[in-house]
């Protein structure tokens, strides 16, 4: 995420999380700008904004009011502009269920948030620096 500028958007509801999620990549460094959505509708739309710039990166909380992240995951996964953004789950949820609908539906990866901040740090850092090394088709 730091050898480029691109936007990463943040798909979340809750305020305290998001800011947790801009504490972190400030703490590491990660400079890229922050696009936040409230909900996958908010997402949709911002993504299909004409002459939008694709973020390099979504990450994306599940459970959401008006539109969910498995429900944007269904959308946008259909979608061919959209289907090669990779989407890292970050999310509370512990349900089976959940997993294997976020990998069934085109997940790079999923991440439960961490309650403990400095964990979270961890789990923030890991996805920087496997989306630093990891080679995303133009």
């Amino acid at each position: 995420m730091k050898t480029t500028c691109k936007t990463i958007m943040l798909v979340e509801d809750d305020e305290v999380d998001a800011m947790t999620v801009r504490r972190a990549l400030k703490e590491l460094h990660v400079n890229n700008p922050l696009a936040r959505a409230e909900n996958g509708e908010e997402a949709l739309a911002y993504l299909r904004q004409p002459g939008q710039i694709m973020p390099c990166l979504i990450l994306l909380d599940l459970n959401m009011p008006v539109m969910g992240g498995i429900e944007f995951l269904q959308v946008a996964k259909r979608d061919a502009a959209l289907k090669r953004i990779p989407v890292v789950v970050l999310t509370t949820s512990e349900e089976q269920q959940d997993k294997v609908a976020s990998f069934d539906l085109g997940a790079a990866g999923y991440i439960r948030k961490p309650v403990d901040y400095r964990q979270f740090v961890e789990a923030v850092r890991a996805i920087d620096t496997y989306w630093t090394l990891s080679e995303l088709p133009q």
